[in-house]
């Protein structure tokens, strides 16, 4: 029997649309080397790899072109995968250690709620070349609200209109750095002004190969805490503004578990299978 593989649509319950993701629950642990050539051949913006161990599954996230820290959507699956293909019990919480520590996912109904760590941003002063890049004029750039960490920019603009129309110079997004290093992405974000939303963003990655990211997890971990402090509140319902676009609900929380507080951001998505496979 050959290596499955698993393709599933996260943040949607229904096919074409959220963000796509492979699923490779191995039958052996295989080395960097060829999970890195099995995303590429995948080309999509993640592929997950999933080791059964004593406590859970160790889970790796690769990207066409890189290997990465945290991914959501791509977990969201893994977690679809573990229940729908009978490697976990409905009603078992899937347990996943990664790079970022240890990351949950429990069935809320028709939804799965993910325990992830959040990950507060930074005030900084935009780069013009990033605003350049994003198409946002100078005038614009007086009001907008930028924040960074050690891998992305977060910008806020005034409309979801600004948001849905932006059409990023990808070229000029590749070459810019961060403390130094090449970045890995910018989120745009902004007020629900025209939606039920409390907030819609889209995310735009072309450093790790992902010119924009149908609907990201990792970026919510940054935008939980920054529309936390604007809005005074700490349940969102969001929209990620891509043309495949994707719901989620977002939470923020303080977990004290072992004694120790820590921030963390309960993601809530669906999803739905829509191709399985063999590595022959």
């Amino acid at each position: 029997m050959g290596q499955a593989i698993v393709q599933v649509n996260a943040f949607t319950n229904v096919p074409f649309a959220g963000n796509p993701a492979a699923v490779c629950v191995l039958l052996v642990p295989q080395s960097e080397t060829w999970m890195q050539q099995v995303a590429m051949e995948m080309n999509l913006s993640e592929t997950a790899f999933l080791v059964r161990q004593a406590d859970g599954f160790n889970l790796r996230w690769f990207t066409p072109t890189t290997e990465v820290e945290l991914c959501g959507h791509a977990t969201l699956a893994s977690a679809h995968v573990l229940w729908t293909e009978g490697h976990l019990a409905i009603d078992q919480q899937a347990r996943f250690h990664t790079k970022s520590g240890l990351l949950t996912a429990t069935r809320r109904d028709d939804w799965i709620e993910l325990n992830f760590p959040a990950k507060p941003m930074t005030a900084v002063s935009p780069p013009s070349d990033l605003l350049r890049a994003l198409g946002i004029a100078q005038a614009e750039s007086v009001n907008s609200r930028a924040r960074a960490n050690e891998f992305d920019y977060l910008i806020e603009v005034a409309t979801e209109q600004a948001v849905r129309q932006m059409q990023p110079d990808f070229t000029l997004l590749k070459t810019l750095s961060l403390h130094e290093t090449p970045i890995h992405g910018v989120i745009v974000t902004s007020a629900g002004t025209d939606s039920e939303f409390d907030f819609i963003s889209r995310y735009f990655a072309p450093g790790v190969g992902i010119d924009e990211d149908p609907v990201t997890g990792y970026a919510h971990c940054c935008l939980a805490p920054y529309w936390q402090e604007r809005l005074g509140k700490s349940e969102f319902l969001a929209y990620q503004a891509s043309a495949r676009g994707g719901i989620l609900k977002v939470r923020c929380v303080t977990d004290s578990r072992e004694g120790a507080s820590s921030h963390r951001v309960l993601l809530s998505g669906q999803a739905v299978t829509t191709m399985r496979g063999e590595r022959l």
